[in-house]
């Protein structure tokens, strides 16, 4: 990044641009303080109340995880890969969500928690609730810090403002409306912030596509330049995957990424499924991550397109500097593959559309960021200071503590964000923490919820064993000893965190006391009455478009048509 900022990248960003920048922040702020009448309680604070409708939570559901990582992340993944980043939206996402909104919602919805260390802990007890409010609340102070940095990094770039500058105005304005409102500013935000992203990136898309002569165009472009034609298949996507067989990076993208990583990321991140627990009903919150699917299908075109497009056309990124970072060498030209949608927004657009793009990048920062701090100041003040340190305190006092715990996690993000800046592709990292925390808990999950015997033991074990195997799988790549060049080592990680956690589990369990059957009613799948996993079909619930099961389908059909034509 010095290397860029020391050359001619800044924007000119004139007096129409700063105005609808300021514009934005004082429209964010403001609804962080209306959203302050409606908290009396920490519920209100913490879940909105459980009052959403769920089209507003649906749209949160994607905007939490379309942040600057998310843009930023997978713009540089369309510059190094190209279409086989689909994937991780195709294969890494939609099925996934539609699982948690057909299988796994009515369980945390049905159950009444706060949380999903909650459920850890009515299903496995202390010791596996405590490992995971832990592991979760460190998770989302890593992945803030990576948002902060990005945030820092687009601002110093476009606009030549100091890094301490950035980071701090971006921290002080997300933690404001954070702190005020909690949960509802939050997610409110979230829904505007998602349309101002889509406004920034749909015309980017359009004109960039206009310049390289449309798809067709496009396709020739890369065709021609380092990278080939393998980046225009998003089939068998070799070169994401790092693998040179075929059949392994097939087998890498649909167990680790499409199975374990997905499954892990989507149904058990509280991040997401805090969202949907907003929601005011059941049906509303079976329905929240499957309204999030078909946005998330189409993302791909106006994220993955533009890195594509910056790939051929950004003279930093493209011909032999392309080729060196391919390599795996520094490019001549100082950039790297996560400076792709800057560049080709630099090189783009005009002012007034200037003003709406760094609008857009700056929303989806803070929408990462604030989805980190919601579901952080959740899970520290539930799951750990209210079930270990400071228990039976009058409701307000955990109020009190939501909002300092909120001011102390953007702190520590703003630590964070140097570990972040030693990445030269943050999806790298990102994927990392994913098989680290994600993998070993959805393993445990998955077990617990459909196998009655497993037992408290088991459930910690597990977690710890299964997080130990994707560690050592990151320090035998890191250190030279296993080559997964790509993002393999997180697929690699990710798989053996899940099979090591099962393995354990299993073992564990036949060697321990499972709890009595009537204690897991609500909590397995096989000792819960079907009436308590059904949902409303009458009034705000009534009607065909208003089906889980149906929205589902045509979601799913849509991308199994998608892998076909890409």
């Amino acid at each position: 990044m010095t290397v860029l900022a020391q050359a001619d990248l800044r924007l000119d960003a004139n007096a129409i641009d700063y105005l609808l920048l300021a514009f934005y922040f004082l429209l964010v702020l403001g609804i962080g303080y209306l959203s302050r009448r409606q908290v009396s309680t920490s519920l209100d604070f913490f879940l909105s109340g459980r009052s959403l409708p769920a089209w507003v939570t649906g749209l949160a559901f994607i905007a939490a995880n379309l942040g600057a990582i998310e843009v930023m992340g997978m713009s540089a993944n369309g510059a190094q890969y190209g279409m086989p980043t689909a994937h991780y939206f195709w294969i890494g996402a939609v099925p996934a969500m539609l699982f948690l909104g057909i299988v796994m919602m009515p369980f945390y919805y049905g159950s009444k928690v706060r949380s999903v260390p909650e459920f850890m802990l009515r299903r496995f007890g202390k010791p596996a609730h405590l490992v995971n409010g832990i592991s979760f609340a460190l998770a989302q102070i890593l992945i803030a810090g990576a948002n902060l940095f990005l945030l820092a990094s687009v601002v110093n770039l476009l606009l030549g403002w100091p890094i301490w500058v950035s980071i701090i105005l971006a921290a002080v304005i997300v933690l404001s409306y954070t702190a005020l409102g909690g949960l509802s500013a939050a997610i409110y935000n979230e829904v505007l912030q998602f349309f101002v992203i889509v406004a920034a990136l749909l015309p980017l898309t359009i004109v960039g596509l206009y310049k390289v002569g449309g798809w067709e165009g496009l396709v020739d472009r890369i065709s021609g330049g380092p990278g080939g034609a393998e980046q225009l298949d998003s089939w068998p996507g070799n070169q994401l995957t790092g693998f040179g067989s075929n059949f392994l990076s097939v087998l890498g993208l649909v167990f680790g990424l499409g199975f374990v990583l997905s499954f892990g990321y989507w149904t058990t991140n509280f991040v997401e499924v805090q969202r949907a627990m907003a929601s005011k009903s059941m049906s509303a919150a079976r329905r929240t991550p499957i309204i999030g699917a078909f946005p998330k299908i189409f993302i791909p075109f106006i994220v993955i397109i533009p890195g594509m497009i910056a790939g051929v056309t950004v003279t930093e990124l493209a011909g032999e500097n392309k080729e060196a970072l391919l390599n795996g060498d520094a490019a001549p030209s100082g950039a790297t593959f996560n400076d792709a949608l800057l560049l080709l927004m630099r090189d783009l657009l005009p002012n007034g559309m200037l003003g709406i793009a760094i609008a857009g990048l700056l929303a989806s920062f803070m929408a990462g960021m604030a989805a980190n701090l919601s579901s952080f100041n959740t899970v520290f003040t539930y799951d750990i200071w209210q079930a270990y340190l400071k228990k039976d305190r009058p409701d307000d006092y955990y109020l009190r503590t939501g909002r300092v715990v909120t001011a102390a996690a953007t702190v520590l993000a703003i630590g964070t964000a140097f570990i972040a800046s030693t990445y030269s592709n943050l999806m790298d990292y990102l994927q990392q923490l994913f098989s680290f925390f994600n993998a070993p808990l959805f393993a445990t999950f998955i077990l617990g919820m459909f196998w009655k015997r497993m037992t408290p033991t088991a459930g910690w074990t597990g977690l710890v064993s299964g997080t130990a195997a994707a560690v050592t799988v990151f320090l035998l790549a890191e250190t030279g000893v296993w080559d997964l060049p790509g993002q393999g080592a997180s697929f690699v990680g990710a798989g053996a965190a899940f099979v090591v956690d099962v393995v354990v589990s299993v073992v564990v369990t036949y060697a321990t006391q499972p709890k009595p059957e009537p204690q897991l009613v609500g909590l397995v799948y096989s000792l819960t009455p079907k009436e308590n996993l059904r949902h409303s079909t009458t009034g705000e619930d009534a009607g065909w478009y208003r089906n889980p099961g149906l929205l589902a389908g045509i979601a799913l059909v849509i991308t199994i048509v998608l892998n076909f034509i890409f």
